[in-house]
């Protein structure tokens, strides 16, 4: 089973299980609990629920040595604040603005208070950076590898969130920064574009938006099937970067292979949003994030699915976590 098929099975069954909830009513001696206040299903970058001065966002990741890392070749201080920044980066896709989080580590038996130890040491200079408070969390040792976990909360932006379902037709398709090539240390010194969504929401209204994690040709599908909705993209204005333009230098057809990278590469953690074509346009002109330029990508279609412009399927790539 893939991640995504997973996700779609949790949303059909959580919310029957919501359903069921509600009906229940109360199960203690506690005053009932308001089963209205879940505002996004499971599928968004961060769940949003009706808060007492504002919505609440809630977030979580968990990242595995040997899959999101390889501690044999990155130093555990970049691990911790590769933990912190993905969670950051969920609160960026919605426009939020974080407030606290916990930590839970299960540490490899041999050498766990050290390698804790330096995982703060990277993980807590990020949380200063963005105000975030770390509230608590679990730690237990065992056999295997390095495993972190971080559940992030926030709230959510004035404007409201912004959801992946938002897109409607006549949108124009945007990214932030540069895409491709993260492998080669993007995914572990990556910033958050907390600051820049924020900004960019307050100022521009965006229609929907995500985070980068698993590859361009992968995650813009998610926007445009929560929307039910297509789109079409321009190669030649994808912002393809250094590093993919590196990976791709040795290929037979190094231009593609470098298109190839920034569809697929994944944990660029850059933002992808849409927004009405004029407010896209001022903001276009404006480039009003210092040192991130903004880049058209293409634009959002009634007839649903991912084509270029010149006629063609875009090819489904990307990471998928398989169970």
């Amino acid at each position: 089973m893939s991640e995504f098929h997973w996700i779609s099975w949790l949303q059909a069954n959580l919310a029957a299980h919501e359903q069921r909830m509600r009906l229940a009513g109360s199960v203690g001696p506690w005053p009932s609990a308001d089963h209205g206040r879940l505002i996004t299903a499971p599928g968004d970058d961060s769940a949003v629920m009706h808060g007492g001065s504002g919505d609440l966002l809630l977030a979580a990741d968990m990242l595995m040595d040997g899959v999101h890392f390889d501690l044999r070749t990155t130093p555990p201080h970049l691990v911790g604040r590769k933990a912190l920044a993905v969670n950051l980066s969920d609160l960026a896709a919605m426009a939020g603005a974080p407030e606290s989080a916990t930590v839970c580590l299960a540490l490899p038996k041999t050498g766990g208070e050290e390698l804790a130890k330096a995982l703060y040491s990277g993980l807590l200079p990020l949380a200063e950076e963005y105000g975030l408070t770390i509230a608590g969390g679990d730690t237990n040792a065992w056999d295997g590898p390095l495993v972190i976990s971080v559940a992030i909360t926030g709230r959510a932006h004035p404007r409201g969130s912004v959801l992946r379902s938002g897109a409607v037709a006549g949108d124009w398709v945007c990214v932030t920064g540069a895409l491709g090539g993260s492998i080669l240390g993007h995914h572990l010194s990556f910033t958050p574009r907390l600051r820049e969504a924020w900004q960019l929401h307050r100022d521009y209204g965006l229609h929907a938006m995500l985070d980068l994690s698993d590859g361009l040709a992968g995650d813009l599908r998610h926007i445009l099937t929560a929307s039910g909705v297509g789109a079409r993209l321009d190669a030649a204005a994808l912002p393809i970067s250094p590093a993919a333009r590196g990976l791709a230098a040795g290929q037979a057809d190094p231009r593609t292979a470098a298109q190839q990278h920034a569809l697929s590469d994944g944990e660029d953690f850059e933002l992808c949003f849409t927004l009405p074509e004029a407010a896209a346009q001022r903001l276009l002109d404006a480039q009003p994030l210092p040192g991130v330029t903004i880049s058209k990508i293409g634009e959002v279609t009634a007839a649903k699915g991912l084509v270029w412009q010149g006629g063609g399927a875009v090819a489904l790539g990307g990471w998928q976590h398989m169970f």
